[in-house]
């Protein structure tokens, strides 16, 4: 599935208002508009496949470097990362690249409270924004000043993330934060010094990064926001939710939106407390099962699917016209764009529904007939775990339950 033009333009003013609240948690939660924002296709409404690449490369680099966070965190291996066929190497800490597509609704930080746009993701685990020191590459960003905040703490501290061709750094601080008026006093996050060319506004239009997974995956070792905000007693319910549409997204903090999904909410474990990872029963083209038992990453910040050449070529090889696409890169397929195979994704005994329109991206060309799939190959994740992202979320609504380390999925309504 892909966006026209006049939708991301339209989509780009975000229009995130805080709710004021009471110093009582939030008994029915609050919905947060987010815009989407992509530049993963040309002009003329083909795929931008270097884009894809860059996207796909960076979503596996982010998964891999939180392996080793985790580690140095904890002192333990990560499960899923034992039978990976390559290991990333210690270094920086890569992040998705932010050039292609992201969503991204709105916080406010300090005292008085200034409001900042940042992208979502439940692929990491930290928040940062761009400093009043920061230069031209933060040009047309909300600045962080923690001169202008009587709350601001400078922790001593020093950050760099890195992605495959991003990169910010700086110091840490802690502050007040708030997200839909509600608020954690003492955040820590960091304020860049420096944000790489891909992190420029014409690039990037948020202004920094949010992100919702656990606190294991911090490479501040530290609360992420919305734990901050459950340790605070600040919500009634310790989950969010997320519903991704062209007519309206949200997440929604402190529950889910009753409104947005219908019937019950298929619900299971997070096995390992730091990313959003779980196990999905199959994988399933036309009804024939072609993956079964995997592990599963729950990412926001992933476009595609993502797993291993032996599963995704089953999955090929059951939609009719499928090939491997050199010329998209490793790993991609292509597959006719009249393709309208059904697709699904069983967890916890439901089978949910893949739209064939989102796992269409889009033509490999201007006019083509022929499509780029929403299904990549990449060999350093093996067959240990698969990464879902939008091509999935987009036809379910997701709830993120941290008091009970589960994930839901509902049918949209």
């Amino acid at each position: 599935m892909y966006f026209s033009a006049a939708f991301i333009f339209a989509a780009l003013p975000f229009l995130a208002t805080a709710v004021p609240m009471a110093e009582a948690p939030s008994r029915s939660g609050v919905a947060i508009p987010i815009a989407k924002r992509t530049t993963l296709h040309l002009a003329d409404g083909s795929v931008n496949a270097e884009v894809l690449k860059r996207k796909m490369r960076s979503s596996v680099a982010k998964i891999n470097r939180g392996f080793e966070i985790y580690a140095r965190n904890t002192g333990k291996v990560h499960p899923s990362a034992r039978n990976l066929k390559k290991r990333a190497t210690l270094g920086p800490d890569p992040l998705t690249d932010v050039d292609d597509q992201f969503w991204y609704g709105t916080i406010s930080v300090g005292t008085p409270a200034k409001q900042y746009t940042v992208d979502i993701d439940t692929g990491s685990s930290d928040l940062f924004l761009p400093g009043s020191t920061c230069g031209s590459t933060c040009s047309g960003h909300t600045l962080y000043s923690p001169s202008a905040s009587s709350t601001s703490k400078d922790l001593n501290k020093t950050f760099t993330l890195y992605g495959d061709s991003s990169s910010v750094s700086g110091e840490q601080y802690s502050d007040t934060v708030s997200i839909a008026g509600l608020t954690a006093t003492g955040q820590t996050f960091g304020s860049a010094k420096t944000y790489s060319t891909g992190f420029e506004s014409s690039e990037f239009p948020a202004d920094g990064l949010l992100g919702m997974a656990f606190e294991l995956l911090s490479d501040y070792n530290a609360n992420p926001l919305f734990q901050s905000l459950i340790a605070a007693g600040k919500v009634a319910d310790a989950s969010f939710g997320f519903y991704f549409a062209a007519s309206g997204s949200e997440l929604f903090i402190g529950g889910v939106n009753d409104e947005l999904y219908s019937g019950n909410f298929t619900t299971v474990n997070v096995t390992t407390a730091a990313y959003w990872q779980t196990t999905f029963d199959s994988f399933s083209v036309n009804g024939q099962a072609v993956v079964n038992r995997t592990a599963a990453i729950i990412d926001t910040g992933t476009t595609v699917l993502i797993g291993s050449s032996a599963g995704i070529k089953a999955l090929y090889a059951q939609i009719s016209g499928a090939k491997a696409d050199s010329s998209l890169g490793s790993g991609f397929y292509s597959i006719p764009c009249s393709f309208d195979t059904p697709l699904s994704v069983t967890f916890g005994g439901t089978e949910f529904t893949i739209d064939p329109s989102t796992f269409n991206l889009g033509p490999v060309s201007d006019g083509s007939s022929t499509c780029v799939g929403g299904a990549v190959a990449d060999d350093d994740i093996s067959s240990a775990f698969w990464i879902l992202g939008d091509v999935l979320l987009q036809n379910v609504y997701t709830k993120f339950d941290v008091g009970n380390q589960q994930i839901g999925f509902a049918t949209l309504a």
